[in-house]
């Protein structure tokens, strides 16, 4: 068994502290070969699920023990094994393995390459219950960072120095909802012409600001992790715009089509179905990008980037909404 990490080995591959002899049956094998298997397997590692792996070695599923035990030995291990997998990437580092275990609450995960191939098993005893701890606690802080909040500020101060802290992010809200107020304002004529977009631009700034809250967490716990490597901000870009284009497709096909359905209006359910799409990639490009500058100018990426993003994602939908809308109108 391998000795536990510490936390400087936190940035260590996880392949430094899996267990490359597992134990793993084959699909094509009966429960008795299976038991055999395991009988004649000489590992020194702990055994905390059975693992199935095909012919060339990619990870199919798992076999529970219970299932092992119980069913008649002729039966195959496919046809009882469960394949809802959760393994962890071989190119991951130990902080990363750890934040599986924090999620998913599971003794051991297997570890595969990029074509499935079952390169080991890691298991909670690498890691101390001071990592577990300091883990837990830092999903509890980000939470709140992204909020522009700290836990500190509400638990040690003042209710007069809370207001101090915190008030200047509620004005950055207030000013961005006052610039959208005048922004929609210049769309007066779009308005006029079609009322039903009005109707739904609630729903659209919301879903603006609900993906650039997603795309933002995401990057601030990539930087946590991958920020010193060259490249990472187009690489997280290309990664969540491809993600975002396909929540966005999603949200403007039901949200046009419900709007079709209700007014019988084909064009303003297409202007609605394209405002959604270009606001939801933008508010996308926003989520990466605040976290990803404010880093660049050394600011503090946690407690700015939820407002700040908040902020320009608002006046980017609205300006995008209805610019697409009086486009497409005025054809």
């Amino acid at each position: 068994m391998n000795e536990p990490a510490t936390l400087n080995d936190l940035n260590d591959s996880v392949m430094d502290h899996a267990n490359t002899d597992f134990v793993a049956v084959y699909t094509h094998n009966t429960i008795s070969e299976a038991l055999e298997s395991i009988r004649q397997s000489q590992t020194e590692s702990t055994i905390l699920y059975f693992y199935v792996i095909d012919d060339e070695g990619r990870l199919k599923g798992t076999l529970q023990t219970r299932r092992l035990l119980t069913s008649p030995t002729d039966t195959l291990v496919e046809s009882i094994m469960a394949t809802n997998l959760i393994a962890i990437p071989d190119s991951s580092n130990l902080m990363e393995a750890l934040e599986f275990f924090i999620l998913y609450k599971y003794l051991a995960f297997p570890v595969v390459d990029e074509d499935g191939i079952m390169r080991g098993v890691i298991d909670i005893n690498v890691f101390t219950q001071e990592m577990i701890d300091m883990e837990e606690r830092e999903q509890v802080h980000s939470v709140f960072d992204t909020l522009g909040v700290q836990i500190a500020e509400l638990r040690n101060k003042s209710p007069l120095s809370v207001f101090r802290y915190r008030f200047p992010w509620l004005l950055a809200t207030i000013t961005s909802g006052t610039v959208c107020a005048l922004l929609v304002g210049l769309f007066q004529a779009t308005l006029a012409e079609s009322l039903i977009l009005a109707f739904f631009l609630t729903l659209v700034l919301g879903l603006g600001e609900s993906v650039s809250m997603q795309t933002m967490a995401i990057t601030v716990h990539y930087m946590h992790h991958r920020a010193s490597q060259p490249g990472w901000y187009f690489d997280v870009l290309r990664r969540e715009l491809t993600r975002v284009f396909l929540l966005a497709a999603a949200c403007g096909s039901i949200v046009g089509s419900i709007a079709f359905v209700w007014k019988r209006d084909q064009a303003a359910g297409f202007v609605i179905a394209s405002g959604i799409m270009a606001s939801l990639m933008l508010a996308g490009f926003i989520g990466v990008s605040v976290p990803a500058l404010l880093h660049k100018l050394k600011l503090d990426l946690h407690l700015a980037s939820g407002p700040l993003t908040l902020a320009f994602a608002d006046i980017c939908t609205i300006v995008s909404y209805f610019s697409l809308a009086a486009f497409i109108l005025s054809r």
